[in-house]
């Protein structure tokens, strides 16, 4: 149902159109790509209702793991409702160690194309990847998931220009926002992060990348109970450029690092050994 409204959609010869998901209903929905370009300029993706992924890894079985809900070359994209996303990700983060748990919402290659008013908790792993995008906003979301789950960023931002988040409140099991590599243009303003890992540009550099990160700015943000604040972190191996960074106006509570800039960076055991 939800392809053959997505095709209807994208398919229609008009300036607008929408896809709608009522309010007061639940819909299972397995892995899904909605994919583009589509003929009409602007597509409103309204969800007002609650869409879950299945609860189990095992019922994944035969499906593509990496994603569940994905954008591929939408542009004039709009995301909006004031719905629910929940991604149901307690079992996967049981096993993350056998399963490599899979992104909720991904939006590649969408340009001049927002997020408002969602909500969106208990992601297996990412709640929301931007990658590949120019002219992108995410306004008043709210993410929640336990501080105990393993990698789940509210928002990653990967190989994307002008992109702006604001007035948003962020908790998690890892960045609160991270940012990776090729991306430029970056403004987060008016988010509240906690529990989580902070705001974070990188990781960046592993394996002697050619990092290329600039004008980023984070202003009025609030870190409650995070683990850090403002967050930079490099591996050593890395080469290229971090640059232009503003971080403004920033409030911390109960945070164990308020400021961290790690040029050392290393998340896994034992293979670290040019550090």
């Amino acid at each position: 149902a939800f392809l053959e409204a997505w095709d209807n959609a994208c398919n229609a010869s008009v300036e607008s159109t929408r896809v709608y998901v009522p309010p007061e209903k639940t819909f299972l929905v397995y892995p899904i790509i909605f994919q583009g370009p589509c003929y009409a300029s602007t597509i409103n993706f309204v969800i007002s209702g609650t869409i879950i992924a299945p609860e189990s890894p095992n019922l994944w079985d035969g499906e593509d793991a990496s994603q569940w809900l994905g954008f591929r070359n939408v542009n004039g994209l709009n995301v909006d409702g004031f719905g629910l996303i929940d991604g149901q990700g307690k079992a996967w983060w049981d096993q993350s160690c056998r399963y490599h748990p899979q992104l909720a919402l991904k939006f590649v290659s969408c340009n001049e194309s927002s997020v408002t008013n969602m909500k969106f908790i208990n992601s297996a792993q990412t709640h929301v990847l931007v990658r590949g995008c120019n002219s992108f906003s995410i306004d008043n979301v709210l993410i929640e998931s336990p501080g105990n789950s393993p990698n789940t960023d509210g928002i990653h931002i990967q190989s994307s220009q002008d992109v702006v988040i604001t007035n948003s409140k962020i908790g998690s099991g890892d960045d609160c926002v991270s940012i990776g590599d090729h991306t430029s243009n970056i403004e987060i303003n008016n988010v509240e992060c906690g529990p989580g890992h902070g705001i974070s540009i990188g990781s960046l550099g592993r394996g002697g990348n050619y990092v290329q990160v600039q004008n980023i700015r984070v202003t009025n943000a609030f870190f409650n109970g995070t683990t850090n604040g403002a967050r930079i972190k490099t591996w050593q191996v890395g080469r290229g450029y971090i640059r232009d960074v503003t971080f403004q106006n920033l409030i911390f509570n109960y945070v164990h690092n308020p400021i961290i800039i790690d040029q050392n960076y290393c998340n896994v055991r034992n293979a670290c050994e040019e550090q």
